[in-house]
């Protein structure tokens, strides 16, 4: 069995300096590429939904804190994300446990900033990333209580832990990571393990369609599905992704 880092960090009450508002750059230990945005309207001892989010093969953090990035200040939305180590993600090299083991030094932080609500906490992506964040997430459900998938090709983790719910979406022309052999497959095998699942598919390709972005952050922060977002923020940078540069 190929041994993986499970995540120790738990959310607390806040112990550090508060941080600044606004997207900043976060580091812990060997790491000074990441990236964490704090709402400019929030108060960091007020406990806050957050997302941990993971970008596709050859990308960066900020491709991976993008999709919903514009959406997070409406919804007091607290958003980390961070550069792997490699091209892409440890559990999809089979190259050890180096991100895993940085995701829990970078949470450990983020949680000594702001309060954190432990039932809107989640882990997201997209593509690889999406793969990488459904392996983790459902291998430490005892910390995330919801996961994010956009357009995975798989889900692997080494055991599971808890029970978090599952967003997944996937396009039926995605000509990257196809439908039938990925996001199909995966929301099959999640609902025979009684995964709580919401899966949507969309007219289109390896994306990130803006209307799913709002969904899946509606649904993390507990809107009603047919209310609208609180507000998307103008002029924040970022947005949906239709295919990260540099690569899946």
């Amino acid at each position: 069995m190929f041994a993986w880092h499970r995540l120790a960090a738990r959310p607390g009450r806040p112990s550090a300096e508060p941080p600044g508002r606004g997207l900043q750059p976060i580091s812990a230990g060997e790491r000074q590429d990441a990236l964490l945005y704090v709402p400019k309207g929030s108060d960091p001892a007020d406990p806050a939904p957050f997302a941990l989010m993971c970008h596709g093969a050859g990308s960066e953090a900020r491709a991976g804190i993008a999709p919903l990035l514009p959406l997070a200040e409406g919804c007091g939305l607290v958003l980390l994300a961070v550069d792997a180590h490699d091209y892409t993600w440890d559990l999809l090299l089979r190259n050890g446990d180096r991100d895993a083991q940085c995701f829990d030094a970078l949470l450990e932080k983020a949680f000594t900033m702001v309060a954190v609500d432990p039932a809107r906490l989640a882990i997201g992506g997209f593509s690889d990333g999406a793969s990488y964040a459904l392996s983790v997430g459902l291998a430490n459900g005892d910390l995330f209580s919801h996961v994010i998938a956009f357009s995975p090709g798989f889900a692997a983790p080494p055991s599971r832990h808890g029970a978090p719910r599952v967003f997944m979406s996937h396009g039926v022309h995605d000509e990257v990571l196809a439908i039938d052999r990925c996001s199909r497959r995966v929301a099959a095998t999640l609902r025979d393990a009684g995964v709580d699942l919401r899966y949507e598919e969309f007219d289109d390709g390896h994306t990130v369609p803006a209307h799913l972005a709002r969904a899946s952050v509606e649904w993390l922060v507990g809107q009603d599905a047919g209310s609208p977002l609180v507000h998307e923020a103008p002029g924040e940078p970022g947005g949906p992704l239709s295919r990260p540069a540099g690569g899946l």
